[in-house]
Parts: C-alpha cells; structure tokens; sequence
C-alpha cells in the first residue's frame, strides 16, 4: 500500500522509527491508506506540495489477513482506492505492518 503524507506526518513516522503511522488529529477521523501508486503520487504532488510545500509517497505492507476487515473504498475512478482505518483502530493496524514504511517518491 501507499500513503501520501507532507513533511510534518513524515517526521512523526521518522520519530516512530518507520515503523508505525502516529496517532489522527481530531480532525482526522480516519487513515486511509491507498491501493495504487499513481493515486498516491497525485495527491502528494498536487496537494501536499501546495498546502505544506513537500509531499512525499510512502510505500509499505500490512499483513492480507488483517487488511480483510476494511473493505475497499471507492474515491472517484476506477485506481482511486483506499482503505478507511478508524483511528481508533490505528494503533492495530501499525501492529500489523510488515518491515519499514519507505519513501519512494518526494515532491517540492
């Protein structure tokens, strides 16, 4: 999976040894990961860039087991695919996560 995130997330993922995503804001009801690639490399380009002047794509692996729980949530075309993780479900979806979550993409 995917997540495009700014500077600010990054840095707390950084903090969490690239190993876990930090906790949602209040006004973050959700986490939502993404299914596709150039979904994600979109909306850290183009918004993440113009609302916090950096957008990076992180690329990382959950296990298939326990992404069963959350079915597939359609955003708009047919590659715009998310997962909706409650935040208060955040901290067992991190303990799921297999290996590191990496950058792959980084935008100015």
């Amino acid at each position: 999976m995917w997540r495009p995130t700014g500077p600010k997330e990054l840095d707390l993922v950084r903090e969490l040894n690239w190993c876990a995503w930090p906790p949602r804001l209040p006004e973050q009801p959700i986490f939502y990961p993404v299914l596709d690639e150039d979904y994600a490399v979109r909306i850290a380009r183009d918004w993440n860039v113009k609302h916090d002047g950096a957008g990076f794509v992180t690329r990382f692996e959950v296990e298939s087991e326990f992404l069963s729980r959350y079915p597939i949530q359609r955003a708009g075309g047919q590659t715009i695919l998310e997962l909706w993780v409650p935040a208060e479900e955040l901290d067992d979806f991190n303990d799921h996560i297999v290996g590191e979550i990496q950058v792959i993409h980084e935008f100015h």
